[in-house]
């Protein structure tokens, strides 16, 4: 039986179906290129699935604003053919051997051809969104391309080390909670929203993102891998630590501290095991007081909205937080 956060979602990705569909033809047209790597690693990269609840999230936006136009569709394909592109850096920079349950596009291409498909899916969303002749929209896109740039600078400068929940929060801000506040922006932009308006749909953006990423981080730890669709603890592997362990460095005794260390600096479960992290997380509610703060900023995101008048987009913007606090993979 369905609960209701999912039954609710799936009457969301209802309301936008179409347009939906418009976006994934889109993102199909805008990845072909005469090169035909850059063709067959876009086309592989699409099929590998996901939410696509970025683009969601600018319709519904646009849609909250009464924009009836094309350009949700094209900029909708723009977010995501951006998202597409930093998964791909992403999994150069970790070495990652899986993605969603299957190869990385790296492991197929190899890592030199997958940083210029990278390159060209960046500069391939600037090309279609530069159709809508809209400097809002190429100046809010061009400051996000730089946030995402930094914010994955400065997770390799931090990688092996214990940073604090601020600095933390900060990184989650620049690697994905700035997209989700982008897609919600940018509706906005579409539909003519005021200055006021735009800044509390994109808080709403940025609440969504950082509980999306909380909730990832905790899912990375304590999910199968089978869920997953990659090996568990992969962030405690390649030196990151997330929300739920910075929290059990904060309460745990210096031997706790040395095993989580170890984890880190041996590069996986080699001395210690997952279990093992697993028990002092548990010790101290980590994953708890993990998810507790998921939950504060889905309540922030709704508390953004509150405003705007009632409508079926404005419902169905209300339930997305829930659903990404109440989701298992």
């Amino acid at each position: 039986m369905n609960s209701p956060a999912t039954k609710s979602v799936k009457e969301v990705f209802e309301l936008i179906s179409e347009d939906l569909l418009a976006i994934e033809r889109e993102f199909g047209r805008d990845t072909v290129s005469n090169v035909a790597a850059i063709t067959e690693i876009g086309e592989y990269l699409r099929n590998g699935g996901g939410k696509r609840l970025r683009p969601a999230l600018l319709l519904l936006s646009a849609k909250l604003m009464a924009y009836r136009g094309l350009g949700a569709v094209r900029l909708g394909a723009v977010v995501e053919i951006i998202h597409t592109a930093t998964l791909v850096h992403d999994d150069i920079i970790d070495d990652a051997e899986i993605r969603r349950g299957r190869p990385s596009a790296n492991t197929q291409w190899g890592n030199s051809k997958c940083v210029l498909a990278g390159d060209w899916l960046y500069m391939q969303a600037f090309k279609v969104a530069v159709a809508e002749r809209n400097f809002a929209v190429l100046d809010t896109l061009i400051e996000l391309t730089q946030k995402m740039v930094e914010g994955e600078l400065l997770q390799i400068e931090k990688l092996g080390k214990l940073i604090s929940l601020q600095e933390h929060f900060d990184l989650i801000d620049r690697k994905t909670a700035c997209l989700f506040s982008v897609c919600m922006r940018l509706g906005g932009i579409l539909g003519g929203a005021t200055a006021e308006q735009i800044e509390k749909l994109g808080e709403y953006g940025h609440c969504v993102g950082m509980a999306f990423q909380i909730v990832d981080d905790v899912l990375d730890l304590t999910a199968s891998e089978e869920v997953l669709g990659k090996p568990v603890g992969s962030d405690l592997r390649e030196g990151k630590v997330t929300m739920a362990v910075i929290d059990a460095l904060e309460h745990c005794t210096p031997a706790e501290r040395d095993t989580i260390v170890a984890v880190m600096r041996e590069n996986g479960f080699v001395s210690v095991q997952h279990a093992d992290i697993l028990k002092i997380l548990k010790r101290y509610d980590s994953v708890e007081n993990a998810l507790l703060r998921a939950n504060e900023f889905a309540v922030k995101a709704k508390a953004a909205i509150e405003e705007f008048p009632d409508s079926e987009y404005k419902r169905a913007l209300i339930w997305v937080p829930e659903f990404v606090v109440e989701r298992d993979k």
